[in-house]
């Protein structure tokens, strides 16, 4: 394995400091368009679905990384905020399915060009931060180290 340097850990850091800037900016944004960030991401994670049908709430639960009934409680605060509908799926009554309301659709439809634009400004930045990682050198020195790791262990 490649021996870490100061400036990995460097990179590391500018990497999770943009991520989180990101993550800030976007949950100021959602609250200055009157959602929760929760309610921002639940929104994305409905309108991004594929599919012909609506996402269940399991599919939101694995989209959201929340458990069932958080994924439920979530829905039903974000329906009685006029922001998403449910219904239960034709094929299969068990399922529980959900879309955007138009109030929903207008919060999103306001607040994802901004996002965008947000996010194609921090793609220049994490490719430079992950460029060594890709380089041939970052691959040599790995192969190097697990080498003789290798030879000098007798491991396979």
């Amino acid at each position: 394995m490649h021996q870490l340097t100061g400036e990995d850990y460097e990179n590391l850091l500018a990497c999770r400091t943009s991520l989180r800037r990101f993550q800030h900016w976007s949950q100021t944004k959602a609250r200055a368009a009157g959602l929760t960030p929760a309610q921002h991401q639940l929104l994305l994670a409905i309108k991004g679905h594929r599919g012909a049908n609506g996402p269940t709430v399991g599919d939101l639960a694995g989209y959201l990384l929340l458990r069932h009934h958080s994924t439920v409680e979530l829905v039903g605060r974000a329906e009685k905020a006029g922001l998403v509908e449910r219904w239960y799926d034709d094929h299969d009554g068990r399922l529980t399915r959900v879309r955007l309301s138009t109030d929903g659709e207008a919060c999103l439809a306001r607040l994802a060009p901004a996002h965008l634009d947000e996010l194609r400004n921090l793609v220049p930045v994490l490719d430079q931060l992950v460029a060594r990682w890709t380089s041939p050198a970052w691959d040599q020195d790995t192969l190097s180290t697990t080498q003789a790791t290798s030879s000098g262990s007798g491991d396979v």
